[in-house]
């Protein structure tokens, strides 16, 4: 699951859990009103409404979220056991209702009694662990069917590296894929091939297959205390290419980016990854939105420039083309196709016109262009139809412009590890880059605002850059 997803399904069970406190709420007044009736139904309601009961519910609200928050119950629990999670729901709900009681008496609310905090408490806190269970299971069923993976390499061929990926791997419904073990020494080597693993790499050869292939988790089971430096190098390499780091364990503090413990078999890991916060659901959010808008407000203009396309030059009106985006994954990117049909084939013919430094590929005056797409390109109305790629989640609307295939096979033999970081984020439509001169920018250039826009990244930055392309694309400027 992505890191925007995860912070999505994270939203919702937020949103779900507060649910079912009002929910438990109104179950707890009805249940105590039907077996006692020390207060009429209907005074119950009346005072529910009034504004200082609604004000103390909306703090009530406050401090269940907090609580929750605070014993880590909106965190992946991918690692944890059901009755780990299940015990912290219900020390948090134990918390969060007494809280929720010591206010009520402190201001005298009438209608939390005892009798209706405990009924409270035992709906609350059924009703969450079966939620949460139920989450659990949906999750196990679709990772069981390889859905919501993750790659995981093993730094270390040790007993306990070994132990650790067998019960890694007798565990499907966590969706984790071990691609295989990475060690200098090899000492367990026979035990790897026995149990079914790959030596993946030599730890030397580390940096370039991290660089390669996608790998969503590093897990570092080496002798930390002897290879304290080799440690410290993998940390750094992990967190110059935005690939979550797991320590088992660590003996060593992780001074950049977040860690959190988990326990796992018997076993404490230590995750360390780059941080993201609240905004990154905000943005995209926002990403789907405005382009779920734009998409809407731009259909004459998507039908006149697709009709347009197919009656100026033969073929298809859409180019699809294999980008790279999160995490090195594939996607199709979709344009207004500018370009004779068999332009990839005359690629060659024209490779010697580049204008640019560097693994890309860009030139003014390309002649494979038809008369239509010079003004497509121009205008940057062949990038339109990249507003449902931002709808499908392959991109944003601000981001590193995806590379080509071709182009990273290139970058993959120049660049260097800071510029892979690029791949750590949702490539967008436009980015600094596009605002700062386009096509017209070398490459060297392009990959430092690339890294520039990573580590400045805020939504005000995101608007800001949106409104710089506008004046950008209107003057054409570098466009190429």
């Amino acid at each position: 699951m992505g890191t925007v997803r995860r912070k999505i399904f994270s939203t919702g069970i937020k949103i779900f859990d507060l649910l079912l406190m009002i929910g438990a709420f109104g179950v707890a007044t009805l249940w105590l009103v039907s077996r006692h009736a020390a207060l009429p139904l209907g005074e119950y309601l009346a005072m529910r409404v009034k504004l200082g009961n609604l004000l103390i519910f909306c703090a009530f609200l406050f401090v269940w979220y907090t609580t929750f928050s605070v014993f880590g119950l909106y965190e992946s629990k991918r690692l944890s056991s059901r009755w780990i999670e299940s015990l912290e729901i219900l020390k948090a709900s134990s918390l969060a209702t007494l809280i929720l009681f010591l206010i009520s008496q402190s201001l005298h609310v009438r209608m939390v009694t005892l009798g209706f905090t405990l009924r409270f408490w035992l709906v609350v806190s059924l009703a969450t662990i079966a939620s949460r269970l139920s989450v659990r299971s949906m999750l196990a069923f679709l990772r069981v069917h390889g859905r919501n993976t993750r790659k995981m390499l093993i730094l270390g061929s040790n007993a306990r590296a070994i132990e650790f990926a067998e019960n890694v791997k007798a565990r499907p419904e966590l969706g984790y894929v071990i691609i295989g073990f990475a060690d200098r020494k090899w000492e367990g080597a026979e035990e790897c091939v026995k149990a079914g693993f790959t030596m993946a790499c030599d730890l030397d050869d580390l940096p370039a297959f991290l660089r390669h292939h996608i790998v969503d988790d590093v897990v570092v089971a080496l002798p930390v205390r002897s290879l304290h430096a080799e440690a410290s190098r993998i940390v750094a390499l992990c967190e110059e290419l935005g690939i979550v780091l797991r320590l088992l364990p660590s003996i060593f503090d992780l001074k950049e980016s977040r860690t959190k413990a988990e326990k796992f078999e018997g076993d404490y890991l230590i995750t360390h990854h780059i941080e993201m916060e609240w905004p990154v659901l905000v943005k995209r959010i926002l990403d789907f939105t405005l382009s779920l808008i734009l998409s809407i407000l731009l259909l004459p203009l998507f039908a006149i420039a697709a009709i347009l396309v197919k009656l100026t030059s033969r073929g298809p009106v859409f180019f699809v083309q294999q980008r790279l985006g999160l995490n090195k994954r594939m996607f199709q990117i979709y344009k207004f196709r500018t370009m004779v049909v068999d332009a990839e084939k005359k690629l060659k013919e024209v490779e010697h016109l580049n204008e640019v430094s560097g693994p890309v590929f860009k030139i003014k005056n390309d002649p494979r262009l038809t008369p239509l797409g010079r003004f497509l390109r121009k205008t940057s109305i062949d990038e339109l139809p990249q507003l449902f790629n931002v709808l499908k989640g392959d991109m944003s609307l601000v981001g590193p412009r995806p590379l080509q295939v071709r182009d990273y096979e290139l970058f993959n033999q120049i660049c260097k590890d800071w510029q892979r970081r690029r791949f750590s984020v949702r490539p967008g439509i436009t980015c600094l880059w596009q605002v700062n001169g386009r096509s017209s920018v070398q490459f060297e250039k392009w990959m430092e605002l690339d890294l520039q826009y990573i580590r400045r990244w805020s939504l005000w930055l995101d608007l800001q850059i949106l409104i710089k392309t506008i004046p950008a694309v209107l003057k054409g400027s570098g466009a190429a």
